[in-house]
């Protein structure tokens, strides 16, 4: 095989166990995803959220503001004074997760973010969802403790955080309930 220096290539040389083949021995990967969906990102919307306001109230509040309808977290940076780390403790066997299945964990002191993400996309009723996961750092008994989990209401800022969305436009991107998990998701096209 014909090497270039701008592309990388990938010889399998045995079968891999539940992956299926293509002609030529490389992995066929596309049979793995649920769906995909495509867009445009020819915008990037940066705020600066104010002190004492809950972190996903004021992402959704930028969204609504720029008229994001899909879109991406690019970046976001700045000080917390307080944190809710929402992450799963069980995984129920019928995939259908409820609150107990939770935990809740609240810092009040200052804290760092470390790295926020999510997606946004429009729902059915017409509401557009947010969804995002971060981390933050903090002190804890004079060593740095890194945390992180769901966004969900009860973050607030304190000096200042930067959100950066890359807005998604000409998509099929939507948001759904999921009735596998009983929850609001990402809805692509299936392939």
């Amino acid at each position: 095989m014909e090497r270039s220096k701008n592309h990388c290539y990938i010889e399998v040389q045995k079968p891999l166990d539940g992956y299926p083949q293509k002609e030529g021995g490389i992995a066929n990967m596309s049979s793995l995803l649920e769906g995909i969906g495509r867009g445009q990102m020819n915008r990037i919307v940066m705020g600066k959220l104010g002190m004492d306001i809950d972190l996903l109230q004021g992402i959704e509040e930028l969204v609504k503001r720029e008229g994001v309808r899909t879109g991406v977290i690019l970046s976001g940076i700045g000080a917390l004074k307080k944190a809710t780390f929402r992450n799963l403790k069980i995984f129920p066997p019928d995939l259908k997760i409820e609150k107990h299945h939770r935990l809740y964990l609240e810092l009040e002191q200052p804290m760092e973010i470390v790295s926020l993400t999510g997606w946004m996309a429009t729902r059915e009723d017409g509401e557009v969802e947010v969804h995002a996961h971060f981390s933050a750092s903090t002190v804890v008994e004079d060593k740095v403790v890194t945390l992180g989990g769901h966004l969900i209401s009860g973050t607030l800022t304190s000096v200042k955080v930067v959100i950066v969305i890359g807005v998604v436009e000409e998509t099929n991107i939507k948001a759904g309930l999921d009735p596998r998990i009983n929850q609001i998701d990402v809805r692509l096209p299936h392939l």
